[in-house]
């Protein structure tokens, strides 16, 4: 990681890419076909970008067969152009390196286990018997409960709270401002109020995810609030306790999941749906932004709930009308009882 320049033979070496060009030409970043510089890289991903390649100062571009004979200019020619990209940022990106150590200002119980190669920034907090394995970096003001777990080469960003017991697997990034290990929403009910249900479970989380800024992964009831290995999650997003979520889905910013909703694995989740408690999702099932999900299903499929943007006037009178729907379905019931009464009978079979 940093900020290194990188020969294109290098770039291409590294993407397993056919260079078309200068190999010896200096990429010191990335940016898009209309910013960028001689010493930048850019990608093509969609036909629609070509048209900015004409007059674009790049020092070299990323696309597929397809496009390349549409640049006379550098190019890393790969078979998945988005893939490249994405594997070629890891190269650039600028964040500051946290020094191997304990912090003089952070504050560490003396039971914790932190291992000799991890990094661990300004006033941190890390609880009786926590353990911090090996090349994990915990960034500023991040707190870490007793008893809680992050396994070898975790980053997580500033002031993020890991609550007591939570179990954070390998190479995961955790965003700034995310509470991983509160209570979970559980009250029950009685004449004088809402006595409180005590989360006595945990949360535990695979190896290889990314959660976003300001998540809340609430802790189990009874037993763990699980995400699995591979998954990501944007930021906003609340999941309930006693949430599992499989392997490799990804959700979109400000979903909510319901309490012990079970979400298969490889599922995409668009930003906005709400997906209710108690219920099964299908692996390989995919929810169009806004989209409310009732009830579970069980099989793979795409599904949708929300209508489509349209003007406003159109949309008031169509709100009207919704509401009518059951009146209006009464009365197609009925003009279609007298119109049967209108028609000749049929003539019985022989």
């Amino acid at each position: 990681m940093g900020n290194t320049e990188r020969s294109l033979s290098e770039l291409a070496e590294y993407l397993d890419a056919e260079l078309i060009g200068d190999a010896e030409h200096r990429i010191s970043g990335i940016a898009d076909l209309q910013c960028a510089s001689t010493s930048e890289l850019s990608f093509v991903n969609q036909e629609s970008y070509l048209q900015y390649l004409p007059q674009s100062a790049t020092g070299a571009v990323i696309l597929n067969a397809d496009f390349a004979d549409k640049y006379a200019g550098n190019k890393l020619v790969v078979a998945n152009t988005y893939l490249a990209y994405a594997k070629v940022s890891a190269l650039f990106e600028s964040l500051s390196e946290l020094p191997v150590g304990i912090h003089p200002t952070a504050v560490v119980a003396s039971s914790a286990n932190i291992a000799s190669d991890a990094a661990i920034g300004a006033h941190c907090v890390i609880g009786e018997q926590a353990h911090i394995a090996s090349g994990v970096r915990l960034y500023s003001g991040v707190s870490v409960g007793d008893r809680a777990s992050i396994d070898s080469n975790t980053l997580v960003h500033p002031n993020v709270v890991v609550y007591h017991g939570v179990s954070i697997g390998k190479n995961c990034v955790i965003h700034s401002g995310t509470v991983i290990g509160s209570d979970g929403f559980g009250f029950a009910p009685s004449r004088d109020g809402w006595t409180k249900i005590h989360q006595l479970g945990g949360v535990i989380i695979g190896d290889k995810v990314e959660v976003g800024s300001n998540c809340s992964i609430d802790r189990g009831a009874l037993g763990n609030t699980v995400i699995a290995d591979g998954v990501i999650i944007d930021n906003l997003v609340h999941i309930a306790h006693n949430v599992k979520i499989g392997k490799r889905s990804a959700i979109a910013g400000c979903v909510g999941i319901a309490g012990s909703a079970i979400i298969g694995e490889n599922c995409t989740v668009a930003g906005a749906v709400a997906i209710n408690g108690h219920i099964s999702i299908a692996d390989n099932s995919h929810f169009h932004g806004g989209t409310i999900v009732t009830k579970g299903n069980t099989e793979a499929g795409v599904f949708a709930s929300t209508p489509p943007m349209q003007d406003v006037k159109k949309w008031r009178r169509n709100s009207v009308r919704y509401t009518q729907l059951d009146e209006m379905s009464n009365r197609i019931k009925q003009l279609e009882k007298q119109l049967k009464s209108l028609l000749p009978a049929e003539p019985e079979e022989k």
